[in-house]
């Protein structure tokens, strides 16, 4: 594994990170999710990455994950890994469990480390922007997390290049800086490189890439349309039945033979190919079993690309 520095700050994080938001929850299986985990850090993942409304039922991924830290690494290894988590999706009914209010953000925070039993996160973010609630006061609240030492370091997720500008702005002029962006970004969701990257390449502020794999569209199981065990084929999936088109499935299979020409996977593939823009910090995969975890973490055996190739797979995406 390779570690990678995130932004202009002193922190490491590992070129492949392990996102908690499915396999995680109170209906899955937490033997499999414990061999998961553990796994990730024999690998020399070291970053893990919650929400307080991952599950399902929400919350049910922090307790799961508090858990596997104390019963697999007593808490010794705490020093060793980096565990973030998120606010601003819908936790709780009434009027202080969505969004972006300092009450929400901070009373989440405190929820997350009974959860998880610590006393701090490595990274609390903004999970997503609230149109009612000034930036000022949601990245106050963050300002807070990190004063009142529930959080190392700050970040934002899902905010646009603009309100990422202002974002870091007001955190600098707090005196916490904003350490990285959670932006969705994959070979078929590529809105970041309209303006986000740049910005944050200018604020020195680090990216990591989630849904790298676009809700497992990239990878080898919609090549021949959608499956019954499939998320496109459930309702309340993610990924929509609408979303496998027959173009898409013809540019997949296009991208598929290039992969192979590689020994690669669609999937590690997929993730190589965000690695190679430097400004992307770490590349966040799920996973549903220690065998997926192991092929795709393979993704690094062969990260780089031939400019011919690049040609190829850009003419492929237009």
């Amino acid at each position: 594994m390779k570690y990678n520095r995130c932004g202009k700050s002193g922190l490491l994080l590992p070129e492949i990170s392990l996102g908690l938001w499915h396999n995680f929850g109170s209906v899955d299986n937490f033997e499999n999710a414990e061999c998961i985990a553990v796994e990730a850090f024999d690998k020399g993942i070291t970053h893990f990455d919650l929400a307080n409304n991952y599950g399902p039922v929400p919350g049910s991924a922090e307790e799961n994950f508090g858990k596997i830290l104390w019963h697999n690494f007593q808490g010794n290894l705490r020093d060793e890994i980096v565990i973030s988590t998120k606010a601003g999706y819908t936790m709780w009914n009434g009027p202080y469990g969505d969004w972006g209010s300092r009450k929400y953000l901070l009373s989440s925070l405190d929820q997350s480390l009974k959860r998880m039993n610590v006393d701090y996160v490595d990274i609390f973010y903004s999970h997503r922007p609230d149109p009612e609630t000034p930036i000022e006061e949601t990245m106050m609240a963050l300002d807070h997390a990190v004063r009142s030492g529930k959080a190392l370091y700050v970040g934002i997720s899902n905010y646009s290049a603009e309100q990422t500008r202002v974002a870091v702005d007001v955190l600098k002029q707090l005196g916490t800086p904003c350490l990285i962006h959670q932006a969705k970004y994959s070979m078929l969701e590529r809105w970041v490189e309209n303006g986000l990257l740049d910005v944050l390449e200018e604020k020195g502020v680090g990216c990591i890439a989630f849904s790298p794999l676009a809700q497992g569209l990239l990878t080898d199981k919609y090549l021949n349309g959608i499956p019954e065990n499939s998320r496109a084929h459930n309702p309340n999936g993610h990924l929509k039945e609408n979303e496998v088109t027959e173009e898409r499935i013809q540019k997949l299979i296009q991208l598929n033979e290039i992969a192979q020409n590689r020994n690669q996977s669609l999937a590690q593939m997929a993730l190589a190919w965000l690695q190679k823009d430097k400004r992307i910090t770490s590349v966040l995969i799920g996973a549903s079993s220690v065998k997926q975890l192991c092929n795709n973490i393979d993704c690094l055996q062969n990260t780089a690309f031939a400019a011919d190739e690049l040609n190829v797979i850009e003419k492929i995406l237009a």
